[in-house]
């Protein structure tokens, strides 16, 4: 079936495509009944000649509507036929302007199913028929013509006019019926496309011999069969008003003075008139050139022509008046003439001056408006006064007393109000001004004229911060959009540049947790963190909504308070449970080591005291609470040794408390020795030589040296008994030792040294002595040290050492001068530290 298909609709397409590529034109007569044909598409078209009838029943014709939505169609179109007939009875008067092609267009689609094939233009011409006549708005008029008027004398008359639209049966043509009057009739084309008739006269008339005429002008319009009309028009001949009314005078210039009597006439007016009957009667009337103030004051007889005074003059009026009178004859048409009567009113009064001001620019009634950036000398107001009084009661002058304005003269009884000096709204939004006015009549007379002029507002100041830097503190952990605090910011601009908005300055390197409100509350975006960080700082921006816009700056600090929100930790020991190995020396310092912790809380959330919270039963361990200084409470015997497990707890002084707690197991072992051993780690080394082999060598080279160093002592001493007394009684000394406190067991940081008066010969300069002694204690700075902080020496290095010291001794002893070091005690212990240990209190 599609194969059977496809070859009728390519040619059906294809004879579209030749076919309908034209518009089609209908012609069709007005007054046709509804229903009338109108043109048949599919056959003008021969759109169906070459489709089968199988695809005919495809194809549809439908009209596109367009115009106004609801405007009744004149046409329509068969769906299968594709015939177009109207749709009611067409009248081309109602559908088309006068005299051109009346035509309507429509839209017709034709598809092939649902799909469309081609849109047809169809233009439809409507026929006008020649169904009205020519059409005078009259039946009869009536004209006149004067025995004066001369030939080529013109009177117009009113022409036809023809509803038919049709270039024919519109075209009207005009033709006077009686050729033997002395008369023609004039036609002209006006720019509408009408005529405009007029009767002219071809000889000049005589009243006396014949007075009226009949004459008809017809009217026939150029349809098929043609139509017209009659108009009849009567002329008749009237006599001539050809002398106008003259006055006796043009001008008349008369005095009175401002007490007359208001019976007695101010001027009386004459006029002549050669013509007669209603030509010759005159009637005066007041010109309209003259004023209605003026009418008010007079009035005039309109056949004596006799003027009287209306209402007594005041001193408020002018001194000279002036009326143009009008004189007009009866005739048709009227003639007339006109003369001026000057009225000088003799003032005897005095009388005050009046005051009138005018505002450039006025809000209401005695107030005027300026804005506040005027410049100085602008024109604000102009005063006019006004005394009409004779002499000098008419002479005025006026003052105005104010800084800010002042009264300049434009001339006689004028003056214009000036800005003297700058304004400012904010200072000062109103001013009340007065202008006093005085005549040099005697008494003198004296007038004031008071107004308001108010300052309107413009945006000249910046918006301003009631202080330069706000400080606001919140405490941390509060949730996002919680209340920092207001911004105060105020500007006294009104309207826009009052209106306030509020903008967080920022950056792309720091990010404010912060936002603003319009109404200066700035709140968190999300919670904040003291330990994070504690102290905000930022600007905040103003601006107000005037134009051009103003702003302002001012810095904010936000400081975030700490919340007791986090736990203090252990920094050593920084295991736990922790193992320490402590040997205890008879007589020596109770000090076992020193606790570390800390808190990233701040003040007192970070005050941290300590406790043993278990295993001290026997109460043998004591810490400071402050310091973390684990120390003997008292004298350890050979009983106390053994395991002790403590329990330590760290809290901070915060609301509420956190705490955090540790172990350390203590191997405490107890010496008899009286002097101090190290408590050292064993440390396997090849390189290295054990601990205690070092403090033996060590002990040993003391011991040799110090009989030596005494003996020699007190050989010198008895030789200078007098000159060394106080030497002498401590040459029996066993000798100076270093003194080394094991104050922290745990890190090398934690070690402290205390060494005094090391033992070593020096020369005659006890400075070098030091340096030597210092060296001696260098030697072993680049040496790897142990847990204890102790330096660990080779075998060579101690016999150099030891070597040393010796020669040093023996270079003394040559000299015969030596150093001594003072008392120590039998508790002292000769050890090598890598570095002293720091942050411990002083013993």
């Amino acid at each position: 079936m599609l194969r059977r298909l496809c070859v009728p609709l390519c040619v059906l397409l294809s004879v579209l495509h030749s076919c309908l590529c034209e518009d089609l034109t209908y012609y069709v007569q007005e007054e046709r009944s509804p229903g009338s044909l109108v043109g048949d598409i599919a056959a003008d078209t021969h759109l169906l000649d070459h489709v089968s009838p199988q695809d005919r029943r495809l194809i549809t014709f439908s009209q596109l509507h367009q115009g106004v939505t609801g405007s009744p169609q004149l046409f329509s179109v068969s769906k299968k036929t594709g015939k177009i007939y109207t749709t009611q009875k067409l009248d081309a008067e109602t559908l088309c302007r006068h005299n051109t092609e009346c035509f309507q267009t429509m839209k017709v689609a034709v598809r092939r199913g649902e799909s469309f094939i081609k849109i047809l233009k169809i233009k439809i011409i409507i026929q006008d028929v020649n169904d009205h006549q020519p059409e005078f708005p009259e039946q009869r008029v009536e004209i006149e013509f004067s025995e004066r008027d001369g030939k080529g004398t013109k009177i117009s008359i009113p022409n036809a006019i023809d509803k038919d639209v049709g270039a024919l049966n519109s075209q009207i043509k005009y033709q006077i019926q009686n050729i033997d009057e002395p008369f023609i009739l004039s036609v002209s084309q006006r720019v509408d496309g009408t005529s405009e008739l007029s009767i002219c006269l071809e000889e000049k008339l005589d009243r006396e011999v014949k007075d009226s005429y009949m004459i008809q002008v017809i009217a026939k319009d150029g349809g098929s069969p043609p139509k017209q009309s009659v108009l009849d028009v009567h002329i008749s001949v009237t006599d001539v008003n050809d002398n106008s009314p003259l006055f006796s005078q043009s001008v008349y210039n008369v005095s009175v003075k401002n007490n007359h009597q208001r019976s007695r006439p101010v001027a009386i007016l004459s006029t002549r008139d050669l013509d007669s009957g209603r030509n010759g009667k005159i009637t005066y009337h007041f010109s309209s050139k003259t004023s209605d103030i003026v009418k008010s004051h007079f009035e005039l007889n309109e056949v004596t022509g006799e003027i009287f005074l209306n209402k007594k003059f005041t001193s408020r009026q002018d001194l000279t008046y002036k009326l143009f009178v009008e004189a007009t004859d009866a005739g048709n048409p009227p003639l007339t003439s006109i003369a001026m009567v000057l009225v000088n009113v003799i003032n005897q009064q005095n009388n005050p001056p009046i005051i009138d001001v005018n505002f450039v620019r006025a809000s209401q009634k005695n107030t005027a408006t300026i804005s506040e950036d005027i410049e100085v000398g602008s024109f604000i107001a102009y005063v006019m006064v006004m005394d009409h009084d004779v002499g000098q009661n008419g002479e005025v002058t006026c003052e105005l007393h104010h800084n800010k304005f002042q009264l300049q003269n434009l001339g006689p009884k004028e003056y214009k109000v000036t800005i003297n000096s700058p304004v400012d709204r904010e200072r000062e939004d109103h001013y009340d001004v007065t202008i006093s006015c005085q005549d040099k009549g005697f008494p003198p007379l004296h007038s004031e004229s008071k107004f308001s002029i108010q300052v309107m507002d413009i945006n000249d100041v910046r918006p301003q911060f009631s202080k330069d830097t706000f400080k606001f503190w919140i405490y941390e952990n509060q949730k996002s959009k919680f209340p920092v605090g207001y911004i105060n910011a105020t500007d006294p601009d009104l309207g826009p540049g009052g209106q306030l908005t509020y903008t967080l300055l920022t950056n792309n390197i720091n990010f404010i947790p912060f936002q603003i409100s319009d109404d200066g509350l700035i709140t968190t975006v999300m919670s904040l963190d003291h330990e994070f960080k504690h102290i905000y700082k930022f600007q905040v921006l103003v601006k107000d909504s005037g134009n051009p816009s103003l702003n302002n700056t001012a810095n904010v600090v936000v400081e975030v308070r700490d919340e007791n929100d986090n736990a203090p930790y252990f920094t050593y020991p920084s295991v736990n449970p922790f193992t320490l190995d402590f040997t205890y020396y008879p007589r020596h310092t109770n000090n076992i080591t020193v606790l570390r912790a800390s808190d990233s809380d701040s003040r007192e959330n970070a005050f941290l005291k300590y406790e043993i919270t278990g295993g001290n039963d026997n109460q043998l361990f004591n810490i400071n609470p402050y310091t973390g200084l684990l120390s003997f409470t008292r004298v350890v015997s050979p009983q106390d040794a053994g395991s002790y497990e403590l329990d330590f707890t760290v809290k901070d002084s915060g609301i509420p408390v956190h705490s955090e707690n540790t172990t350390i197991y203590v191997l405490l072992t107890v010496s008899n020795k009286s002097s101090e051993m190290l408590n050292a780690v064993h440390i396997e080394s090849d390189e290295k030589i054990h601990l205690y082999l070092l403090i033996v060598l060590v002990s040993v080279a003391v011991t040799v040296s110090v009989p030596v160093t005494a003996a020699i002592s007190i050989c010198i001493i008895r030789c200078n008994a007098e000159k060394h007394g106080r030497r002498l009684d401590r040459g029996n000394m066993s000798g100076g030792r270093c003194v080394v406190e094991q104050r922290h067991l745990a890190r090398p940081s934690d070690l402290q040294t205390s060494c005094s008066n090391v033992p070593v010969a020096v020369t005659g300069d006890p400075d070098k002595s030091r340096v030597a002694h210092q060296e001696f204690l260098a030697k072993g700075s680049g040496q790897k040290s142990s847990t204890l902080g102790m330096k660990i020496l080779t075998a060579t290095e101690v016999i150099h050492e030891i070597s040393y010291l010796f020669s040093s001794l023996q270079e003394s002893i040559q000299k015969e001068t030596f150093w001594v070091a003072p008392d120590t005690s039998e508790e002292d212990a000769f050890v090598i530290f890598s570095a002293p240990p720091s942050g411990l209190p002083e013993m």
